[in-house]
């Protein structure tokens, strides 16, 4: 029954806003805005605004904060500590459950079965099923390896006496490759020349000089190996030594060092670190010498045999695993076995989830670090989509990176489906088609980084569009399809191409023009331009994998131009580059370099105040004497990327070596970043761009680009679209994996995979300028690139 005219309202009623007053969190500039609960808002605004200071790091990050409070301290302590954001009231909060942009695990170990929970249900179902009987969960496990012990253990209690105990665990990880479902093989050709001796100079590893103490020497003067024969004729004990050797003590002009061998030596000097962090040589040194095949044993299953030789049906968990989930899902709708029914329910619900959310096609042996930006967002969905929880908050991070066009709808619907449960959906997003469906839109800006933190526009979608804001300027705007397009200066040719979904495609890619690899999300593009890419092309590659870093890493150290600045500074004052560095000589003692000092308070959490004694510069009162064109270093790197650039640039300070490396900054749109600002704080969006600018210093004629507007505002793309011009105006040949119909339209040449996604896909079903796709309307993509043209 409905309230009557003279009924009062309910006091709980009352409680419908999220009210935030006073929020500082990194550039907001005192925040007041009030969100209605039950509804999908919308923020918007350019990149580094602060849309996700107020979402994710003041209205998430509270509700987080304070759940975790309601637990036990015990339960406390095992839990991450979250800081009390920066902001005078917060009321009417919900519990949030976050589905950000952050990269799933790129562990081997870690594949779409295992971050779903679908892979515990299977493994369960095989244990109670499987014939021949294999044992329990654990035995379908590639995470868990098989142990048996046996001994005497004393137990203290009471009267003290050995017990005879026997331990033994059954797993279902593959002994050969231990779990990974891949072993790595080095090429021994990339790490010498085997007609030339040590002494000759037969390492072609980067950094490995004749002279250098801690590598070629110690091979030379070990005394296993003669330094003056040819490795080729090395005796078979010489050849063990030189690869294989166990690390061994030995002197080397009376110092002791330690010898091992060689191969050994490069997994732990160069495979054990982060490939993004390395040199660009280094790193291009490492893809030429390793290379990584299925495992001979378990044929890249990740199981031994004992869990293969189970089976339901005919189909083992391997088979399972590696079926696309659409086809699996039927598979298990298909099993009728009223024993484990409650089982089969919540196994098919969940594969039935990932149909729904458009990732039929994956299957659950996919490593989760393949998986694409927005696949690894709507995977984490999948938990949430059959949930009975109402009136909580859902914080999504941009949810249509990622998708074409075709699959933006279905997301929505989600989204809108989310909200009428009862639930309150909170959406950082840049793309018009979402931002239309929103109850309720909050504009930050007006720029980004100390130009913005502040709500330009609060109201509907329609008030926005005529509110004047940069967002509402941009929300209609149309690229033109391309009339006149370049001409190619050659050709690359691609044969055969097979990786993950391709069907044997053979496809030529023109040289020297803008080309764009389209289709819907799982068509077959990053396996095209990533894994069938001809190794002698000598593309850059700018793939969406996360920049890692920590809190005293930033955009000078990230890029290098760090390096040319602290030179400068020691040639000015005579003095060395390490003072000028935070992480080295020149670092404050009270706070190591931080700027500030971290308190950990156990269970609660931590607190972080600004150092006293450098008050937040990082570096020794003494190293701020030194000064370089009137400035310190602390001031130095407190300057936006815009202001750094004219400061080098002028005649005090010139540096073209900085300037190059801010010119680049300042083409991918990140003028207004600190030079110190810590990654840590960095949008998705601005970590893309860093990296992008950071990979152009790299020589090469052809970059490949994986889907560079992900996180761009509408205002940005076509600083984008100009710089890509330029790229291909100095004679770089360019290849964008893209779903934005602004860069497909501005392209000279489409290559449209498809026609679906998964089996579906797999196949080039258009080659042709865009116009020719959109007139001739015969793929998804040319539907919507002709509808995007003609609105």
């Amino acid at each position: 029954m409905g309230r009557t005219m003279g009924e009062s309202m309910h006091p709980a009623d009352g409680h419908d806003m999220i009210r935030v007053h006073g929020a500082r969190e990194n550039n907001l500039r005192s925040v007041d805005v009030e969100i209605p609960k039950r509804r999908l808002t919308v923020f918007t605004g350019v990149s580094g605004s602060g849309k996700s200071s107020l979402v994710f790091d003041t209205i998430a990050a509270e509700s987080q904060r304070m759940i975790n409070e309601t637990y036990s301290a015990f339960v406390q302590g095992f839990m991450p500590n979250v800081a009390r954001p920066d902001v005078d009231v917060l009321q009417g909060l919900t519990n949030a459950i976050i589905v950000d942009q952050q990269r799933l695990g790129a562990d081997p170990r870690s594949t779409v079965g295992t971050v779903t929970d679908a892979h515990a249900l299977l493994r369960i179902l095989f244990s109670r099923l499987g014939r021949p009987y294999a044992g329990p969960p654990s035995a379908f496990s590639f995470n868990t390896a098989s142990v048996r012990a046996s001994g005497a253990i004393k137990v203290e209690r009471g009267a003290r006496k050995a017990v005879k105990q026997t331990f033994q665990r059954v797993g279902g990880m593959c002994v050969h490759c231990e779990g990974r479902g891949s072993v790595s093989d080095i090429d021994l050709s990339q790490l010498y020349d085997d007609s030339l001796s040590i002494a000759e100079g037969a390492f072609t590893i980067p950094g490995w000089k004749s002279d250098n103490f801690w590598t070629v020497r110690v091979y030379a003067e070990s005394g296993f190996l003669d330094p003056h024969k040819p490795i080729r004729e090395y005796t078979e004990q010489e050849m063990e030594d030189f690869l294989h050797r166990e690390p061994t003590k030995v002197k080397v002009e009376g110092v002791n060092l330690t010898y091992e061998g060689l191969l050994p030596k490069i997994r732990k000097s160069f495979l054990s670190k982060d490939k993004e962090a390395m040199q660009p040589h280094i790193r291009a040194f490492v893809e030429r010498a390793v290379t990584f095949t299925d495992c001979p044993e378990c044929g890249g299953t990740r199981l031994s045999e004992r869990a293969r030789s189970a089976k339901i049906g005919g189909i083992s968990i391997a088979d399972a695993c590696a079926m696309e989930v659409r086809d699996l899902a039927v598979w298990v709708r298909a099993l009728d076995e009223p024993s484990v029914a409650p089982l089969l329910e919540a196994l098919g619900e969940t594969l039935d989830s990932f149909v729904e959310i458009g990732l039929g096609y994956l299957s659950l042996d996919r490593s989760s670090g393949t998986l694409s930006g927005g696949e690894a967002q709507r995977t984490k969905m999948v938990r949430h989509l059959g949930s009975a929880l109402t009136d909580v908050t859902y914080v999504f991070d941009e949810p249509t990176v990622g998708l074409h066009p075709h699959d933006v709808q279905k997301m929505n619907d989600l989204l809108l489906r989310l909200r009428d449960k009862g639930n309150t959906v909170l959406v950082v997003e840049h793309e018009p088609e979402t931002i239309a469906i929103a109850d309720h839109v909050v504009d930050l800006g007006p720029g980004a980084g100390t130009a913005g933190g502040r709500v330009c526009y609060e109201g509907t979608p329609e008030g926005l569009r005529s509110s004047g804001t940069l967002t509402g300027r941009h929300l209609q705007d149309r690229t033109p399809l391309k009339e006149k397009v370049r001409t190619p200066t050659g050709v690359l040719r691609i044969r055969g191409a097979d990786a993950h979904n391709l069907r044997g495609v053979d496809v030529d890619i023109p040289l020297g023009v803008l080309v764009a690899v389209t289709g819907v999300a799982g068509s077959g593009k990053s396996s095209l331009v990533h894994g069938s890419m001809p190794a002698e092309a000598g593309a850059v590659l700018v793939d969406q994998n996360a920049i890692r870093g920590s809190r005293r890493s930033n955009p000078a150290t990230y890029t290098g131009l760090l390096d040319p600045i602290r030179k400068a500074f020691a040639k000015a004052n005579g003095v060395k580059p390490a003072l000028f560095s935070a992480n080295s000589e020149g670092a404050c003692p009270a706070c190591g370099g931080a700027g500030v000092l971290y308190t950990d308070l156990a269970m609660m959490a931590g607190a972080a105040t600004v150092c006293e004694e450098c008050e937040g510069r990082r570096f020794q009162a003494s190293v701020l004497e030194y000064t370089f064109g009137g400035r310190d270093i602390g001031e130095v790197l407190a300057m936006a990327v815009s202001e750094a650039e004219e400061f080098f640039g002028s005649d005090q300070a010139r540096l073209p070596a900085a300037q190059r490396i801010l010119g680049r900054l300042s083409d991918v749109g990140l003028g207004y970043l600190a030079l110190g600002q810590p990654l840590t704080t960095l949008s998705g969006g601005e970590r893309q761009r860093l990296k992008l600018a950071a990979r152009m210093a790299d020589k090469g004629g052809l970059y490949v680009l994986d889907e560079p507007t992900a996180g761009l505002h509408l205002a940005d793309v076509g600083r984008l679209l100009e710089l890509l011009d330029r790229l291909v105006d100095s004679g770089t040949s360019v290849i964008v994996v893209e779903h934005h119909q602004a860069v497909m339209a501005h392209a000279d040449w489409i290559v449209d995979l498809g026609p679906g996604a998964g089996q579906d896909g797999g196949r080039v079903v258009f080659e042709g300028t865009p116009a020719a796709l959109a007139a001739s309307r015969s793929t998804l993509t040319g539907e919507h690139l002709a509808a995007y043209a003609g609105g």
